[in-house]
């Protein structure tokens, strides 16, 4: 029987990463509210910020930190660390962003598609630059892997796809004048390689 290795799911600070998510998120709905602010037609001051536009505030760090209040108990409570919790987490976000218009569907509604797009987002990876590197592994040594293990020899190269377009074997200049010799007759002179 094979081994069994098992990985321990090691439990999180939740209250810790929601607080540091709405002060996080918070200061995002913050920047939100001022750019609001100053878009408005009538001049509301610099206190409009919180009177006018605060709920965009309150809504940003509510949706923060409950995102990352659910992603954390939810792993902590499940005991394992993968795609369920992000989505979970982005149900109830979502449902905080829904509860704006005051129904039931809207709930819902925000709650199911900001929870697929988390959760799909995650199952698929979680970044919009590319797979995460490992940092044990050294940079040089896994290019250098790839070149090797994908070189193909030159004489491979020129037997599929023939002289030209760029690719030249040695020796082309001399075949190509006895080719146009052959054909036509004329003597091509060969340039002979700089010493």
């Amino acid at each position: 029987m094979a081994p069994h290795t098992e990985e321990h799911y090691h439990p999180k600070d939740a209250i810790a990463a929601s607080l540091k998510t709405t002060m996080l998120t918070g200061g995002a709905g913050l920047f939100a509210s001022a750019v609001q602010n100053t878009l408005t037609r009538q001049n509301v001051g610099p206190m409009g910020v919180f009177v006018r536009t605060g709920g965009t505030v309150g809504i940003f760090a509510a949706m923060g930190g409950t995102y990352a209040f659910v992603k954390t108990a939810s792993a902590n409570l499940r005991e394992k660390d993968d795609h369920w919790n992000v989505a979970l987490g982005g149900f109830f976000s979502g449902s905080i962003l829904g509860l704006r218009a005051r129904t039931f569907p809207a709930l819902l509604g925000y709650g199911v598609a900001l929870a697929t797009l988390t959760g799909a987002f995650e199952y698929t990876g979680g970044s919009l630059f590319g797979q995460k590197r490992n940092p044990d592994v050294d940079e040089f040594e896994r290019r250098e892997k790839i070149r090797t293990t994908y070189r193909i020899p030159a004489e491979q190269t020129f037997a599929e796809l023939g002289e030209g377009r760029g690719i030249y074997a040695p020796g082309y200049a001399e075949r190509r004048a006895e080719r146009i010799k052959e054909a036509y007759g004329i003597e091509v002179p060969t340039s002979a390689p700089a010493s």
